[in-house]
């Protein structure tokens, strides 16, 4: 994929900074790959290490050091691009605490405690709050620290029980939950319009009421037809991988169901 022409898997040859901060899974420490001194470790082998996330991928070794996910040690990595002088910092949280108690108010419906969901709701709950709590301090020390740049955060609501209740890294539903993630993103621009009218315009950039307005747009589907362009944008090899990954979950998910013992006779 970057090797292409005009593409580089090289930091150094790139017009705009790129950083990717992973885990140091030994010591702990965060490492922003991208940074002088680090700036010499191929762009895909730095992708790979700042998503290895511990569980669900192995660490990444580079230079005999192994790394992992970069959210280990912040939810957000801000600082980063604001050392080096950004004015204006768009960042996205896709994971908060689940409140049960507002989905139910706003639903209409009986609340239901996230404890039925068993120990993975748990689990997913606990995660989640803690790295929700540890950005929302970081927030605070940007303001703080950073009073000249504007650090505009995009996450999903607290009672959005779509996003709480699928799971983010299944195959399977990423068009449906990149469609939902689109759509919850956009209403989030609208009730936010007149505070984003004034942080964005400081830095020249306008949102497009129109697009905003137009309640028949969609992510990936238009009029439930595939959008061509980005069919042929990806080529056929993506549009066979796809399927391909498809195939395999499906087929990974018969031969985990259990084995029932046919009846002797």
């Amino acid at each position: 994929m970057l090797s292409g022409p005009k593409r580089t898997n090289d930091f150094r040859k790139l017009k705009h900074k790129l950083f990717l901060v992973a885990t140091d899974i030994d010591t702990g420490a965060s490492v922003p790959f991208g940074a002088p001194g680090w700036d010499d470790v191929p762009i895909a082998r730095a992708v790979q290490a700042s998503a290895a996330l511990p569980g669900l991928f192995p660490p990444v070794e580079i230079g005999g050091r192994f790394y992992v996910d970069g959210a280990l040690t912040k939810t957000l990595h801000a600082s980063v691009a604001l050392r080096e002088g950004a004015k204006l910092l768009l960042c996205v949280n896709p994971l908060v605490p689940f409140d049960a108690r507002l989905a139910a108010s706003r639903t209409h419906r009986k609340e239901v405690s996230i404890v039925q969901g068993g120990l993975p709701s748990i689990m997913s709950q606990t995660l989640r709050t803690v790295m929700y709590s540890r950005m929302q301090v970081g927030m605070e020390r940007y303001r703080k620290d950073y009073p000249d740049a504007d650090v505009v955060l995009f996450q999903p609501d607290r009672d959005d029980v779509e996003m709480f209740f699928t799971n983010v890294f299944s195959y399977s539903d990423r068009r449906r939950l990149c469609e939902h993630a689109y759509q919850r993103t956009r209403d989030d621009l609208r009730r936010r319009r007149s505070e984003l009218r004034d942080v964005l315009g400081r830095h020249g950039i306008s949102i497009n009421a129109k697009v905003l307005a137009d309640e028949q747009r969609t992510l990936l589907v238009r009029g439930h037809r595939v959008d061509r362009r980005r069919v042929d944008k990806l080529g056929l090899t993506a549009v066979e991988l796809d399927k391909t990954l498809d195939r395999l979950e499906s087929l990974l998910k018969t031969c985990a169901a259990p084995v029932r013992e046919r009846p002797a006779g």
